[in-house]
């Protein structure tokens, strides 16, 4: 054989054995490309629907709220100082303890001042015993001058002798006045709570001298307590309009943890400043709590949330059926065959801590889906089920159907 015709015939095995090879495996990715092109049902095998949980559009009133971040603030807060100077003696009170207005919360040594208190009384006497006989030596003059028509006291002396018991009674005035003061500063030495409220730590130990600049404790009244907070400019004729609509009736403000939000205390606006602030752009507003149980603590950072008005037969879903999305939020609507198609929606407020007022995009009775949102896109066929549901097993007539389907699908991709 010739050098031409081994050459030929080499090349003819070649392409018999590549042609062996190629042309099974492009007839298996023709069929899968038909598959592939062929409706829903035919070579795959139909998509069974996505179980998910729905519940529908309910309309409720809803209380609409203004939240800002606020502060405990103490109604009255007292710094007690004595007012007389002294050794400090005996404390009357627990640090943290609450004391009423007028209880006897220290002690401070009386004796200096009660010295003066008993030399002014003594003084007291003494001058009241030379008004007396100023007052004695007087009335005899006096009868003497009108005994028998005859002048045995001159005018002159009967002056002297008169002005002698004004002076002895200006005097004992004078010395009862610093009787008085005595007794001021006598009461003083007993250091009382001027209101009711909660005793700070104390600032001075029993034993030390202090004078009228010395801090002894600070009281803080906190039945009742305010709660101060402030609110956008934009919010202003809201909050007047809420307050003129039922003058009568203060707006509710609720007082909220600031970890799990729940309500920890209930009062009613108390006062609205009369300015805003121009470096903020806010307005201060004060509420006014009964803190009977000292939920609120002066200091204490809160969640303040007025109640400005009620939306009447307001569109209510779970908070959960709202996505956000590129163009802002959605929800899937349930149509009428059971596939979903993409909402969207304008929420307005909070409704509690689990559900949302819509303002736009749904009508009432209308199902929204609440779990499951992530397998599903618009035109999805759907299992719907209620809350706490869960799907059915599929049945045996079912499970064969499937896996029949299945093998078709397979047979026509081989």
């Amino acid at each position: 054989m010739s050098r031409f015709w081994k050459i030929a015939l080499a090349v003819i095995v070649v392409l018999v054995i590549a042609g062996i090879i190629v042309v099974p495996r492009l007839g298996h990715h023709a069929g899968a490309a038909n598959a592939q092109g062929k409706p829903n049902g035919e070579g795959q095998g139909e998509q069974p629907p996505v179980p998910v949980t729905v519940v529908p559009v309910v309309s409720q009133d809803v209380p609409v709220y203004l939240v800002a971040t606020g502060t405990a603030q103490a109604r009255n807060s007292v710094v007690v100082r004595p007012q007389v100077g002294g050794q400090l003696m005996k404390l009357n009170f627990q640090e943290g303890q609450e004391v009423k207005a007028g209880d006897v919360i220290a002690e401070i040594d009386p004796r200096t001042i009660q010295s003066q208190y008993d030399q002014a009384v003594a003084k007291l006497r003494q001058d009241q015993a030379a008004a007396a006989t100023a007052k004695n030596n007087l009335e005899r003059s006096q009868n003497l001058v009108s005994k028998g028509g005859q002048q045995y006291v001159s005018k002159q002396d009967l002056d002297n002798l008169k002005n002698t018991l004004d002076q002895a009674s200006a005097t004992v005035v004078a010395d009862q006045a610093s009787i008085r003061a005595s007794q001021v500063q006598l009461g003083f030495t007993k250091v009382v709570a001027p209101i009711d409220g909660l005793a700070g730590i104390r600032a001075v130990d029993v034993g030390n001298i202090v004078s009228t600049t010395d801090s002894i404790v600070t009281l803080t009244e906190v039945h009742p307590i305010y709660v101060s907070f402030n609110l956008p400019e934009k919010n202003l004729d809201l909050v007047r309009s809420a307050m003129r609509a039922d003058p009568a009736t203060p707006l509710q403000v609720d007082a909220l943890d600031r970890v799990d939000a729940h309500v920890m205390a209930t009062g009613k606006l108390d006062v609205i400043d009369n300015a805003i602030d121009t470096t903020t752009g806010t307005f201060r507003l004060r509420a006014l709590f009964d803190n009977q149980k000292t939920e609120l603590w002066p200091g204490q950072f809160v969640n303040a949330r007025v109640r400005v008005r009620t939306v009447k037969g307001g569109l209510v879903v779970p908070a959960q059926a709202v996505q956000r999305g590129p163009e802002g939020d959605y929800v899937y609507l349930v149509q009428g065959d059971n596939t979903v198609k993409m909402q969207a929606v304008e929420t307005a407020s909070e409704v509690g801590d689990s559900h949302v007022l819509l303002s736009k995009g749904v009508k009432l009775g209308e199902k929204v889906v609440t779990e499951g949102q992530f397998r599903l896109k618009p035109g999805s066929k759907v299992q719907p089920l209620a809350p706490g549901q869960v799907p059915a097993a599929p049945t045996a007539d079912e499970l064969q159907k499937a896996a029949a389907k299945k093998g078709q699908g397979r047979r026509r991709g081989g």
